[in-house]
């Protein structure tokens, strides 16, 4: 297994939180896979003065009915995270888990992929194998989102895979369905002042703390309208959910707030227009009396759309479906509470399953960790499904 660990220190070690340069992590991946003789292509692009990259690569014969294994690259941000005992990027055993930001979401999974590629036979192949590695996903799927209109391209002579496995944390049970998420920016403007003179000015903080009280009105409006549909695939939550992110505004304790801004996030079911909550959530912002919030003057409030990513409903009864139900030992998928790249993928024709891993739990928390066992476990589980696949003439 030192091959398989290595591979994951390595993808460990480079820091690709969404929000930096990540092109040096796939350029590694890139002449990981190459050397094994899989066709290679980057897409490359420059987001906010940092170079980003996809990776897809392939190999077997260029025949229709493939299967793509795929997972992002990116990792939430560790930094000033309150809670971690060790280095995020140092890759640590201990007992029977393995630590550091990435394990869990998702590149244990990639690591997985790529030992896999290594013991596979490509000779065997009768229809292709492919990876499709992507950054952004943890800042609403972007780069699946720039990926898909340039799949035809990118897998050039190879025929598009039309059935995709994501390996996020689902502890090895295979999902059908998620949410889709839409992110917004909340802007309020005020009027500043000395703080002993409230009256005098319009606080920003006051008016954005009721506005959340109203978006809190809203989720539970929502709440009360469980959708008895999805109650199976999203027990816990049947309803469209809301996070409040991030908070910021004000200058000093003795001064009347000018600015304050918050994200609020909403993950709306996968047969739900995403942009419908946002509609509502103007709609009852906009509606509110100044005086409610202790003023005879308005604020001036803004909601901006910052990202929309699409949930994913993916049809039952795929080869994929039974192929990982036999291997994995799960024949009837559920549903997972967060957003994947497979919204995205559904627009090129991909019909994409979830089932990783990692554990759910231990997604963006700090100490991250894996089971060994479930990630030592891995290649074999992928080397099955793919020989299931792709290495038997009659699969479809």
């Amino acid at each position: 297994m030192n091959g398989l660990h290595e591979v994951l220190r390595e993808l460990i070690a480079a820091d690709t939180v969404s929000a930096k340069a990540n092109v040096a992590a796939f350029e590694r991946v890139a002449e990981r896979v190459e050397a094994l003789g899989c066709r290679v292509r980057l897409q490359r692009w420059e987001e906010a003065g940092a170079e980003k990259a996809n990776l897809i690569a392939w190999a077997g014969p260029p025949r229709e009915g493939g299967l793509v294994l795929s997972g992002h690259m990116d990792i939430v941000p560790f930094e000033d995270q309150p809670g971690w005992t060790r280095d995020p990027l140092v890759l640590a055993a201990e007992g029977d888990r393995l630590y550091g930001r990435g394990t869990t979401d998702m590149k244990g999974f990639i690591a997985q992929c790529i030992q896999a590629l290594e013991r596979l036979d490509f000779g065997s192949l009768t229809r292709p194998v492919a990876l499709l590695f992507t950054s952004d996903e943890e800042v609403g799927c972007q780069g699946a989102g720039r990926l898909v209109g340039e799949l035809p391209a990118l897998f050039e002579e190879c025929p598009q895979p039309k059935l995709c496995w994501i390996g996020e944390p689902t502890s090895w049970r295979v999902s059908q369905s998620h949410k889709g998420i839409v992110v917004l920016d909340v802007s309020v403007r005020g009027e500043g002042g000395h703080s002993s003179l409230p009256e005098a000015g319009v606080n920003a903080i006051s008016v954005a703390a009721r506005l959340i009280g109203e978006i809190g009105t809203v989720q539970a409006e929502l709440r009360g309208r469980r959708s008895g549909k999805w109650a199976a695939l999203f027990p816990e939550a049947p309803y469209t959910t809301f996070n409040i992110g991030t908070i910021r505004g004000g200058t000093a304790s003795n001064m009347i707030a000018e600015d304050c801004h918050f994200d609020v996030s909403y993950r709306p079911l996968p047969d739900e227009d995403p942009r419908q909550v946002a509609r509502l959530v103007r709609e009852r912002l906009e509606a509110l009396d100044p005086v409610e919030w202790g003023s005879e003057r308005p604020a001036r409030v803004e909601v901006s759309e910052t990202l929309v990513a699409p949930g994913m409903d993916t049809p039952r009864g795929s080869a994929l479906e039974v192929a990982l139900g036999e291997v994995v030992g799960d024949r009837e998928p559920g549903g997972v509470p967060f957003c994947t790249d497979g919204g995205q993928l559904a627009a090129a024709g991909i019909d994409s399953l979830v089932c990783g891993p990692g554990d759910l739990d231990q997604a963006h928390q700090p100490n991250e960790s894996l089971s060994r066992a479930a990630f030592e476990r891995g290649p074999d589980v992928i080397c099955d499904v793919v020989r299931r696949l792709c290495a038997d003439a009659e699969a479809g």
